[in-house]
């Protein structure tokens, strides 16, 4: 497989273990941020509607999964096959200004699309935790550093640890970290 060319940042990226190490100015990645491009709405019309509902809010309706009380965040990412920007609501998982990313898809055995868009382009990431959406950069997390993320996360939103039963497939968490 080819890597698309590389494209000038439109931000800093952060910088630490697990980020990506860039040359001054540069990204490997297909397009950086900010996610931009033509919006293909979820195909779960539960998806769209809460995603439509929070955004035109400012986040102060539809903020939570459902009925649970538990808070949501949207986030946005581009499609790594379509390059079409994608938008879908995850649990509110935040320590210290940094986001869990939990791949669970409700503990089936293969990934959500968005794990894909991640790892395709780490950079292509919008979080919306409020009012506003912000540009983040993402990285998948192992070993202890996963386990303490993994355990934010289960507290968040208890399911998570069953949806983990269910499956053979280890549930991947990403952080992300503002840009």
């Amino acid at each position: 497989m080819t890597r698309p060319p590389t494209v000038p940042v439109v931000r800093n990226v952060p910088s630490g273990p697990g980020y990506p190490v860039l040359p001054t100015g540069t990204s490997p990645y297909h397009g950086g941020m900010p996610v931009t491009g033509e919006y293909a709405p979820s195909a779960m019309e539960w998806v769209r509607d809460q995603v439509a509902e929070y955004e035109a809010s400012g986040g102060t309706r539809a903020d939570t999964l459902r009925d649970t009380g538990l808070k949501i965040v949207v986030v946005t990412t581009r499609g790594a096959k379509s390059g079409k920007v994608r938008k879908f609501a995850l649990m509110r998982v935040e320590h210290d200004g940094e986001y869990a990313l939990v791949a669970s898809k409700g503990g089936h055995d293969f990934h959500p699309d968005w794990h894909n868009n991640l790892r395709a382009d780490p950079t292509a990431l919008e979080i919306q935790d409020g009012p506003e959406p912000h540009d983040y950069v993402a990285r998948e997390v192992t070993g202890d550093e996963k386990a303490l993320w993994w355990e934010r996360a289960v507290a968040a939103y208890p399911p998570y640890a069953e949806y983990q039963e269910k499956t053979d497939r280890e549930i991947p968490v990403f952080v992300a970290r503002r840009a």
